[in-house]
């Protein structure tokens, strides 16, 4: 295993092709030390040189929902009746913290990820 820094584009396609290979390695070998390694190597080139801007909570709800089979009733335990649940996915009506906190608690979604729409 040769592992070299990550400088351009060209370099970053040539790790993402090896990823593809290793990715699925099984736990404790060379490949997923090698994986590990590449992964936070593609992270902090990707952190440098790419703007990907602050996380949409909307869309971090909805990952979360398509993960977890649920449906926008699933949701109203914490955002609310099933109209403001509709308003927030439909983005008619922001995050309150409060709803913030219950999303987290309750769904495990990163803070992070909900804190963009906070007012």
């Amino acid at each position: 295993m040769t592992i070299k820094p990550i400088r351009n584009d060209d370099d970053l396609k040539k790790v993402l092709r090896r990823l593809e290979k290793i990715f699925q390695a099984e736990k404790g070998t060379s490949q997923a030390d090698e994986r590990d390694i590449l992964v936070t190597l593609v992270e902090a080139y990707e952190n440098t040189h790419y703007d990907f801007g602050p996380a949409d909570p909307v869309e971090a709800i909805k990952f979360r929902m398509e993960q977890e089979g649920l449906t926008p009733r699933d949701l109203e335990p914490y955002i609310g009746q099933s109209g403001r649940v509709s308003e927030v996915l439909n983005r008619r009506r922001p995050l309150s913290l409060r709803m913030v906190k219950r999303l987290h608690d309750g769904l495990k979604i990163p803070y992070e990820s909900l804190m963009a729409g906070v007012q």
